[in-house]
């Protein structure tokens, strides 16, 4: 007889009781506190904003990066139940009861936190020790500015979580052969450029299989190339479901893409025809949305005889391009063999290739260009409603119909869907908004010229239908009354995913909200010595209050462990290029990676800001001191090690490690007040901890 034999289950579980209590640390210093203050505190007022778009699911741009920031603050909104009723429009606005402060602020402090164990396992991972790893933690968990920004709602520190997220993720990998993801593109390139060099480390060794270093290969082509790609489609995929409606940037994107949202542009176009067709009453909208998006438009206003410089003008009818809404938007496509201004039955589409005249609806006249210099752009044609003055200037009004992505959208002009280019039969100048504004008399719209050298595709020359309507009335009064009515007959244009992403990502490359000078807006060379800081938040009625302002201690050290790292580098380098290797290759190896993570993660988060035209702010500088911190711990682990062979400066350096610890500590604890916002001080303390004359300290005396 078989017996069966019941095996005992054996679950065996490594705790690193260090981690726990940095890790709970994090979270004591980071959730400590954060629904206060009950009011909007600095960028709050920004991120708000979106956050309650994303409530309400309305469309918006935001050309600084992703969706996924925003996503996530929305994510804590709903996890509190937030309507998104609330008006962001001033910094200190109290908040009202509606508003969920601990939950919009729980997921930046979460993620603030867990940054401090992420740092204690990034120095794990770069080969160095558990001590010296803990010392990583500790500066990181004391670093006042990034527990400042950690606790509202802003996205710094969701952005510092996802980097070194992605740097112990990979390192994990690269030491474990275990899979990766990134946030960050800066760090992003850094961790391309190590795979790449470890990836031809891996070819390059013949201990290896074949099998083996292509299994490597491919697995971080997939996770550092492919799967990135896909996250990143992945969150504007959710963006785009989740913001359906119209919504206040609009008009910054084009016809099609407004035509998709439900409301707004969606709820004009609904029933409108297809197919532009002679007797068609249309509104065109350039392609182009610089310097704003703008309709071909005129009015009953004609160019000045004399321009101020002193050219002549041919004193026609102004044609401008107009940023709003109106009536004197509208145009008839006019067959030019034929009298009639009505669609006729059955109706005749308008094809690529086909000449015709546009007539403006409200005043008749035929859209013209010819040979006399554009007010403006005297190097183009002037656009005009051709009015006959009886002088040898004979109308020129025939357009021919170029429709410029025809291979997508055939050859039938389309409502909102087709690109057209208007080229003027006479002279073969492109209909095209020049970019300049005209003076008073033209009622600052923007200029239309005819250009002549107009070569590709320019969006300044290509225009799409955006209203459409069938003219049916014969007479003018009655037309300029169905001008004003509704459209009618429904059809169905959404855009695909790709289409709308591939839209909204170029908007976001070009279009740029203009950058204004800020009280503490900084440049990059402001930040290494900390000569600035941020008042994020002041007591209306008290001393109370928030700043950005870091570690001094942390800062200054970071710095100097940042030219020792250099020197060391430097001094090593040039050495072994004498063949003179003071220290094992391995070491060397290690020191090499540490400062690739650390000193190029620093790097590449700080340099590419000099080349940035925008307004500029201390946090900026956030995501850099992060790798800089780092660098402290591997630069003092390698003087211990390899530099210090005596045991009596070995134990100076234990006290100067501990001197600085403690130092770092008290300017924590000297500054906290101005971190947390409470307790509340007196002047004369508020003065004492104004250590540089540059920074802001604001006090009330009483």
């Amino acid at each position: 007889m078989l017996t069966s034999i019941k095996l005992p289950i054996v679950i065996r579980a490594e705790i690193n009781l260090v981690l726990v209590v940095v890790t709970a640390l994090g979270l004591l210093s980071r959730l400590y506190g954060i629904n206060f203050p009950k009011a909007v505190v600095f960028d709050e007022v920004y991120y708000g904003q979106f956050v309650s778009l994303y409530t309400k699911q309305v469309f918006f741009i935001d050309e600084s990066g992703p969706p996924l920031g925003h996503m996530i603050l929305a994510f804590g909104a709903y996890l509190g139940g937030f309507d998104g009723n609330f008006i962001w429009n001033r910094i200190g606005a109290e908040y009202s009861s509606n508003v969920p402060v601990w939950s919009l602020r729980l997921i930046p402090a979460l993620a603030g936190s867990l940054c401090v164990p992420l740092c204690y396992l990034l120095v794990v991972e770069l080969g160095y020790s558990h001590l010296t790893a803990l010392g990583a933690a500790l500066l990181f968990l004391m670093e006042n500015s990034l527990i400042v920004q950690s606790r509202f709602m802003l996205l710094e520190s969701v952005l510092i979580f996802f980097l070194l997220l992605a740097v112990v993720s990979y390192l994990r990998f690269h030491n474990a052969q275990r899979g990766v993801k990134y946030m960050g593109l800066f760090t992003y390139f850094l961790l391309l450029g190590l795979a790449a060099v470890h990836t031809w480390q891996l070819i390059g060794d013949r201990a290896l299989r074949n099998s083996v270093v292509l299994m490597q290969v491919v697995t971080r082509f997939l996770a550092l190339v492919v799967l990135p790609l896909l996250l990143y489609l992945g969150f504007f995929y959710v963006h785009l479901n989740l913001l359906y409606r119209s919504g206040p940037h609009d008009q910054m994107m084009s016809s099609a893409f407004q035509a998709s949202l439900e409301g707004g542009l969606a709820r004009i176009t609904q029933g409108q025809p297809l197919e532009v067709v002679y007797g068609s009453q249309v509104t065109l909208r350039s392609v182009s949305s610089k310097p704003i998006p703008c309709w071909l438009h005129s009015h009953k206003a004609n160019y000045p005889i004399r321009y101020e410089n002193g050219r002549g003008s041919s004193h026609q009818q102004q044609v401008t391009c107009y940023p709003f809404k109106d009536v004197n938007n509208w145009w008839i496509i006019k067959d030019p063999g034929r009298q009639d201004l009505v669609v006729s039955s059955p109706p005749r589409p308008v094809r690529h290739g086909d000449v015709v005249q546009l007539l403006h609806g409200m005043t008749s006249r035929l859209l013209n260009t010819h040979d006399v210099a554009a007010p403006m752009s005297p190097h183009a044609q002037e656009v005009s409603g051709y009015i006959d003055f009886n002088v040898s200037m004979p109308a020129q009004n025939l357009w021919k119909v170029d429709i410029a992505n025809r291979e997508a959208e055939q050859d039938v002009w389309k409502t909102i869907l087709s690109e057209v280019r208007l080229i003027h039969i006479n002279t073969s100048a492109v209909l095209k908004l020049s970019g300049s504004s005209l003076p008073e008399w033209g009622y600052r719209q923007l200029e239309v010229v005819g250009d002549k050298i107009y070569k590709g595709y320019q969006p300044s020359g290509v225009w799409n239908v955006e209203e459409h309507r069938y003219g049916r009335s014969l007479e003018q009064r009655e037309r300029e009354l169905e001008l004003h009515s509704p459209t009618h007959i429904d059809i169905n244009r959404n855009l695909t995913f790709v289409a709308k992403f591939l839209e909204l990502q170029w908007k976001m490359l070009t279009v740029k909200h203009e950058d204004s000078e800020h009280k503490y807006s900084s440049s990059p060379l402001e930040w290494i010595t900390m000569n600035t800081n941020i008042a994020y938040w002041l007591h209306p009625a008290s001393n109370a209050q928030i700043h950005l302002i870091g570690n001094f201690v942390t800062w200054t050290l970071a710095n100097l462990a940042l030219v020792v790292y250099v020197l060391l580098f430097l001094s090593y380098l040039l050495r072994r290029r004498r063949k003179i290797e003071d220290i094992p290759e391995a070491s060397w190896c290690q020191l090499l990676q540490a400062g690739v993570v650390c000193a190029g993660g620093w790097a590449v988060n700080y340099l590419p800001f000099f080349m940035m035209e925008k307004t500029l702010f201390l946090y900026h500088y956030l995501p850099a001191l992060t790798f800089q911190i780092l660098l402290i711990p591997v630069v003092l682990e390698h003087l211990h090690t390899h530099m210090l062979r005596c045991a009596s400066l070995r134990c100076a350096l234990h006290g100067v490690v501990l001197a600085g610890l403690s130092s770092v500590y008290l300017s924590f604890r000297t500054f906290s007040p101005l971190t947390y916002g409470q307790p509340e001080l007196s002047a004369e303390q508020l003065a004492s901890l104004r250590w540089r004359d540059s920074w802001d300290i604001l006090f009330r005396r009483r």
